[in-house]
């Protein structure tokens, strides 16, 4: 009994022996693996780290080269803009200084009409004194003879000079059934009449029976006028 005793005693503590040492490789083992697998998740890890960070250079890297393209966009559309503004600003300026100049050039020229028609009027207006002052000192027959001639004489003294372009003839044509006694016309550089007038010259003497006002020859002297395409009527 001792000797039974005494081997299950060392059975047991063979058996407990190899339990120890199996129990410290497994943990060896067990360790080994941990640190395997702790290795294993740090690659891992460390490759998802990386194939973030390479993730977010190339989100950086496309944003960029998006903002880049927009910026340049945006440039050109801004240079096509102001290109396109000043070019409607040239052609406004443009416009407004021909127009400008266009008033202006009108301007001096109705100025420089103005001042002939003025001149030709007072030129008008001293033939007319004259005339009236030969009208006090000439008989009935005489005035009108004298008028006419005068008349033709103080124009063609001028013609070369004032009136290069104007004519001033007795109104020969009675196919409208009367007729006025001159006719003056005159014409610009471009032969475009510029001024055209019905003379109708009548006179009265002290001695003459019948008499008449300016105002019994208006109606006729303005028919006249308008059948010979003339724009003013001198009585």
């Amino acid at each position: 009994d001792q000797e039974f005793d005494k081997q299950l005693n060392e059975r047991m503590k063979l058996a407990e022996r190899e339990k120890v040492s199996a129990l410290k490789v497994a943990a060896k083992e067990s360790e080994i693996e941990i640190e395997r697998l702790k290795s294993e998740i740090r690659h891992k890890e460390d490759s998802t780290k990386t194939a973030v960070k390479l993730a977010q250079h190339e989100i950086m890297n496309e944003r960029d080269s998006l903002k880049q393209k927009l910026e340049a966009a945006d440039t050109a559309k801004e240079l096509a803009m102001s290109k396109a503004v000043d070019q409607v600003a040239q052609e406004r300026d443009t416009l407004k200084n021909n127009l400008e100049r266009a008033n202006l050039e009108k301007h001096f020229s109705e100025n420089a009409l103005k001042d002939k028609y003025k001149t030709q009027i007072r030129d008008r207006d001293d033939t007319i004194e004259r005339l009236k002052d030969m009208k006090a000192r000439l008989s009935t027959k005489m005035v009108g003879e004298s008028l006419e001639q005068h008349c033709e004489i103080e124009f063609n003294k001028l013609r070369s000079t004032a009136f290069q372009s104007a004519y001033f003839e007795k109104d020969n044509d009675v196919r409208t059934g009367s007729k006025g006694d001159y006719i003056f016309r005159d014409h610009d550089e471009n032969g475009t009449e510029i001024v055209s007038i019905m003379f109708e010259m009548k006179n009265e003497s002290e001695s003459t029976a019948t008499k008449n006002k300016n105002e019994d020859f208006l109606k006729e002297l303005d028919k006249d006028r308008a059948e010979k395409g003339c724009e003013y009527a001198v009585l």
